[in-house]
């Protein structure tokens, strides 16, 4: 496990950028945090460093965002997901092994995570901006 601190919604995206130079290009990244911890801010990151420049928000309403960079990037928000079938419906399972998916609220869909994903988890830290990110699964420099 490694555990990193950021100061700002900046450091949490360079975060993303450090972890994006680990990847091959087919892992699940499953993010766990509160509201508001820093999961979009961390995949604006991953995405810069994987060369996409289009604008990434967090796929609330859509459930999935697509990008086009160095791999394929698809970015689930699991927020309104509780059941199987809803899981089914986002066609979650259709992306598997097709790109690197990184997913808000992993929590939602625990039990179908796949056993070699990346989870990454982002807290509060010490003061409203400071987060502590643990990543398990993935060497990061």
């Amino acid at each position: 496990m490694t555990k990193l601190i950021s100061y700002s919604p900046e450091e949490t995206e360079k975060i993303g950028e450090r972890v994006a130079a680990a990847l091959k290009g087919t892992e699940v990244i499953a993010l766990f945090g509160g509201l508001g911890m820093g999961k979009t801010a961390f995949t604006r990151g991953l995405a810069k460093g994987l060369g996409i420049s289009d604008g990434v928000s967090s796929p609330t309403f859509s459930l999935v965002n697509e990008y086009r960079g160095k791999f394929n990037v698809y970015h689930f928000d699991m927020y309104r997901v509780t059941t199987w079938e809803d899981l089914y419906s986002t066609g979650f399972f259709d992306y598997l092994d097709n790109g690197v998916l990184v997913i808000e609220w992993s929590e939602n869909i625990e039990g179908a995570l796949p056993e070699d994903c990346v989870r990454i988890t982002i807290s509060p830290g010490e003061n409203e901006q400071q987060r502590i990110i643990e990543t398990e699964g993935l060497d990061i420099r």
